[in-house]
């Protein structure tokens, strides 16, 4: 069963989500983070949470402020203002009777969750899927003219997905001070990635990477073929049954 919510982060904002419910009550439960710019309706993320709840698991997917149809403008949004909101949907599966609780996230909200469950007591394990850990590259999207202008006026305007979109130099700022290669090192939760072998926006070197820098014995499963939005429906087979069967082994 589905139902579409809003809750609020701690701005007062508004967020839109999706709440899938298993058929029978369940104690286990994972919120999804899309990539940037994205929102939850993406098929990779509906296709996972159908998948988890049929498993057994609350399965939360929302969009961040300034996304979709939440509330909020994408000029403010952060890392930290995105960790929070993450915290916040974890409230919420929490509320709905999860007593254990994952995170899995597209793209930035694969990392995103990796930084949230590294704050967040409840979040017993994580999975990043087509993530870049390794370290920060905020401006790699940017041509060269745009991080001129983002150095002379303090922010920038890109297109993104049909939508003119602004980020100020706080989002790149913050990013540059962000380190999670260090915390891999010394990460204390189960954490498993995901990435196709034929990404194009964070190519899959960047996986191999993470898991060079993991000392706690990181999974990593390379899709063969696969992009960075997992296009193919056999690709997005492949990574639903991964993720939904690494997150069930880690409550038994």
């Amino acid at each position: 069963m589905e139902q579409q919510l809003r809750f609020k982060n701690l701005y007062g904002e508004n967020l839109a989500g999706t709440l899938h419910l298993p058929d029978e009550p369940a104690q286990n439960g994972v919120v999804l983070g899309h990539c940037f710019t994205c929102t939850r309706h993406t098929t990779i993320l509906r296709r996972l949470a159908q998948d988890l709840a049929m498993a057994g698991f609350i399965t939360l997917r929302f969009d961040l402020s300034g996304n979709g149809q939440s509330e909020g403008e994408f000029t403010q949004s952060t890392y930290s203002k995105q960790i929070t909101e993450m915290q916040t949907a974890t409230d919420l599966v929490v509320s709905n009777g999860a007593e254990w609780i994952g995170m899995a996230g597209h793209s930035m909200g694969g990392l995103i969750s990796f930084l949230a469950a590294a704050q967040t007591a409840a979040v017993n394990a994580v999975c990043a899927i087509g993530s870049r850990l390794s370290g920060m590259r905020a401006t790699y999207f940017l041509s060269g003219t745009q991080r001129d202008i983002l150095e002379n006026t303090g922010e920038v305007t890109f297109t993104s997905r049909g939508r003119f979109l602004t980020l100020t130099n706080d989002f790149f700022a913050e990013a540059d001070r962000l380190n999670p290669s260090d915390l891999l090192k010394s990460f204390p939760k189960p954490l498993m990635m995901v990435h196709g072998d034929q990404d194009e926006i964070v190519p899959v070197q960047e996986a191999y990477k993470a898991q060079a820098l993991s000392d706690n014995g990181m999974e990593l499963v390379v899709v063969e073929g696969a992009d960075h939005m997992f296009s193919r429906e056999d690709h997005r087979d492949r990574v639903s049954a991964l993720v939904v069967d690494w997150f069930k082994k880690q409550i038994n």
